[in-house]
């Protein structure tokens, strides 16, 4: 752990700060923050940044009640700028989408990245924009009981798998299990933020429970 006064703020006493989802991963926002502005968001586990085009302090969400609740703030190598990590309430970027960072400039065909989530972006695009002979689409329009359908057997397959003791067929049935339950979750609109915090939840409530044994 280092100090707030170890951090090299620049001529104008700022120091960048990288928003990041703690679900996501993704690259919320590019903002600044002063030593004040710091302070306060450490004191009240939400983001605080000065905003230079007015020049004052900017609590995130204070108008919008799209508030970032702070995970952890991390400093780079040289101490002059920072990570902050957060659960967030609503869109991040003040033109209303998730990430102020949506404007792709350029990417590589041969090492886009994989995540959960841009998975669930592609299976909700293939709900909201049918594309005809796509297998999801095809879910979708079949509607919610086709879903849970493929949802049993998938879970059937994974059984059979495992029983068999069979590690690269689970792998395999495991994904066709992951893929039709997530187009249950578009389907029903649970979103991976929804799952992330239930199971933190009882993250909270298991550490309860093994504290209140130790003590007894």
């Amino acid at each position: 752990m280092i100090n707030i006064n170890e951090l090299r703020f620049d001529e104008k006493g700022l120091i960048p700060a990288i928003v990041v989802d703690s679900v996501t991963k993704k690259v919320l926002t590019l903002a600044y923050m002063n030593k004040e502005s710091l302070e306060i968001s450490m004191e009240k586990g939400l983001t605080c940044f000065w905003s230079r085009s007015r020049n004052e302090l900017w609590l995130k969400g204070e108008t919008s009640g799209n508030y970032q609740h702070i995970v952890s703030i991390t400093a780079d190598c040289d101490n002059d700028a920072l990570v902050v990590v957060v659960d967030k309430e609503g869109p991040a970027c003040h033109k209303g989408t998730d990430s102020c960072f949506e404007n792709t400039l350029w990417e590589s065909e041969e090492r886009n990245e994989f995540s959960l989530q841009s998975l669930m972006t592609l299976i909700e695009g293939r709900k909201s924009d049918k594309k005809e002979g796509s297998y999801t689409t095809y879910l979708f329009e079949k509607g919610i009981d086709k879903i849970l359908k493929k949802v049993g057997e998938e879970c059937t397959e994974v059984i059979i798998a495992a029983k068999d003791n069979d590690k690269k067929e689970t792998i395999y049935e495991v994904a066709d299990l992951a893929y039709h339950v997530m187009v249950m979750m578009i389907e029903m609109g649970i979103s991976l933020e929804d799952i992330h915090n239930e199971l933190a939840s009882r993250h909270v409530i298991d550490k309860k429970v093994k504290q209140e044994k130790m003590t007894k």
